[in-house]
C-alpha cells in the first residue's frame, strides 16, 4: 500500500453459535430438541463416543457399503477381465489341449482385486462423504472449542440454517443448558 491510501477491515461474518455442555446427558437432549425444534445444519462434537447420538440427530445410514460392494465387484470384474484377456486373447499359450482361460488359477488374482478396488472406494467414499480433508473450519479459531477434544460436548448451529436468528437461536441453546454460547466467526 501507498501512503494515504486506508485499508478498511470488514468485521467478521457470523459463520454460526456453538454451545457448551458438560454432560453427556444434558448434549443429548440439547441435540434431540435442536432436531424437533427444525434446526437442520446444526453439529454435535464430542470428546468421546455417545450412544444415542446418531438417533438424536436423525442420521440415516450411510451408502457407502452399498459403494464398497460395488468397488469390489468392479475389482472382481476386471481381475477376471485381465486374466481372461492376457491368457485366451493376448498371449494364448496352448499347451496339452488345456482351456486357454480356467478359474482356478485366476482366483488370486480376482481375489486380490477385488480387495484392492473395495479398499480404495471406502478410502476415497469416506474423504468424499467427510468432506476431508478440511485444513480450517471456523470453529478451530474458537478458543473454548480446544475442550472439546478433552472434556466438553459441543451443539454448533449454523448461521446457514433456515431457523437461525442469532438472538432466538442463543436464548433456544441456553434454555437447553448450555453453560456458555459462543459466537463462530469467519475470519
Amino acid at each position: 500500500m501507498s501512503n494515504g491510501e486506508l485499508r478498511v477491515v470488514s468485521p467478521p461474518e457470523l459463520w454460526g453459535l456453538a454451545a457448551e455442555f458438560s454432560t453427556v446427558d444434558a448434549f443429548l437432549a440439547a441435540v434431540a430438541a435442536c432436531r424437533k425444534a427444525g434446526y437442520v445444519r446444526f453439529d454435535a462434537h464430542a470428546p468421546i463416543p455417545v450412544h444415542g447420538l446418531d438417533e438424536a440427530m436423525d442420521i440415516r445410514p450411510s451408502r457407502l457399503p452399498k459403494l464398497v460392494f460395488l468397488g469390489g465387484l468392479a475389482g472382481c470384474a476386471l481381475g477376471l477381465l485381465l486374466q481372461w484377456w492376457t491368457n485366451a486373447v493376448d498371449y494364448p499359450f496352448r499347451i496339452s489341449g488345456k482351456p486357454l482361460f480356467a478359474l482356478p488359477p485366476a482366483i488370486p488374482v480376482v481375489f486380490e482385486l477385488t480387495v484392492l478396488f473395495s479398499a480404495l472406494t471406502a478410502v476415497l467414499g469416506l474423504l468424499v462423504a467427510n468432506r476431508q480433508p478440511e485444513l480450517y473450519h471456523p470453529l478451530f479459531e474458537l478458543p473454548a472449542f480446544a475442550r472439546g477434544s478433552d472434556d466438553r460436548f459441543f451443539v454448533v448451529v449454523e448461521a446457514k440454517d433456515p431457523r437461525f436468528d442469532r438472538h432466538g437461536t442463543e436464548e433456544f441453546l441456553k434454555s437447553l443448558g448450555a453453560e456458555s454460547v459462543f459466537p463462530v466467526e469467519v475470519r
